[in-house]
């Protein structure tokens, strides 16, 4: 790798879900957590939820590698996902892309409404798939709570795999809890072996949910693809909506197909360019910091 050359990136969202896109298909692009901190960092980096690596590989049109801006990596991400379909589609020419992630082969294409739909594949149920510490025979709803025993503030929440853990807490109003606070303390909890993302949701209607997301290794963000993902799906299996439903964050709105037939989920919302920008060639021959994955 040239030394000298800075490494040129494109900072992209997803509804505000924010990513700073690398693209290492032609030149050989080392990533590790400490640069991934450094990058993500809002105050000293260019800032951003997750960093996205381009890199290529034979089954797909492209493999997407993802770090949080806490350095960890994740295997999939919804919002991402969309945001290379669009990058690999303006450069083929064609309304389809096929993307390999860790969490498996994703389709996304470009629908009628000219919004990005990416097939996130079928959720997952099973205690241990999710996976949980202990077994709990129905994942609808887990024994789990925050507050006074006789009065919790959160409990019951639905848990499912969408490429990564989700639990999703039914609530009346989104603001029932300082999820800032609340979040990193369940997206922790015992009970979550690998982390979980967590989500406090709202039915507005049959078709129609209002999220709030605590995203692992990433903390509040404006929108989280596979956390609509779940939400919808988790919504659906509960009766309190169809298998199709909007889902609303801060950033904007999902639109999710719970396919039946193969029970593959189906999300499409917009993508947005922000800007292009280099970073210098140096930060990429930082040492992985200690304990970093």
């Amino acid at each position: 790798m040239n030394e000298q050359a800075a490494i040129a990136f494109r900072k992209m969202n997803g509804l505000g879900n924010d990513f700073v896109v690398l693209d290492a298909r032609a030149r050989a692009l080392p990533v590790n957590a400490e640069i991934a901190r450094a990058i993500g960092d809002r105050e000293k980096g260019v800032g951003c939820d997750q960093i996205i690596v381009m890199r290529p590989v034979n089954t797909a049109n492209v493999f997407m590698e993802i770090w949080n801006r806490d350095g960890s990596q994740v295997n999939a991400c919804g919002n991402a996902t969309r945001c290379v379909a669009d990058i690999i589609m303006k450069e083929t020419g064609k309304d389809h892309a096929t993307i390999q992630t860790q969490a498996g082969l994703l389709l996304a294409q470009r629908n009628a409404q000219g919004l990005i739909e990416a097939d996130m594949g079928a959720p997952k149920f099973g205690w241990q798939d999710i996976p949980l510490a202990e077994e709990f025979r129905d994942t609808r709803g887990i024994e789990l709570q925050v507050g006074p025993i006789d009065n919790p503030v959160l409990h019951t929440p639905s848990v499912v795999n969408v490429g990564n853990p989700h639990a999703i807490f039914w609530v009346d109003d989104l603001e029932v809890t300082d999820l800032a606070r609340t979040g990193p303390l369940l997206e922790n909890h015992p009970v979550f072996p690998e982390g979980a993302n967590i989500s406090l949701c709202k039915v507005e209607g049959p078709a129609h949910l209002r999220l709030k997301v605590w995203e692992r290794g990433a903390g509040l963000t404006k929108a989280c693809g596979t956390a609509a993902c779940a939400a919808a799906v988790c919504a659906a299996r509960k009766k309190l909506t169809g298998r199709k439903a909007r889902v609303s964050l801060p950033g904007g709105d999902l639109f999710i197909t719970w396919r039946e037939g193969d029970d593959h989920i189906l999300m499409a919302g917009p993508v947005e360019y922000e800007f292009e920008g280099e970073l210098p060639a140096e930060l990429f021959s930082r040492p992985a910091a200690r304990g970093a994955s």
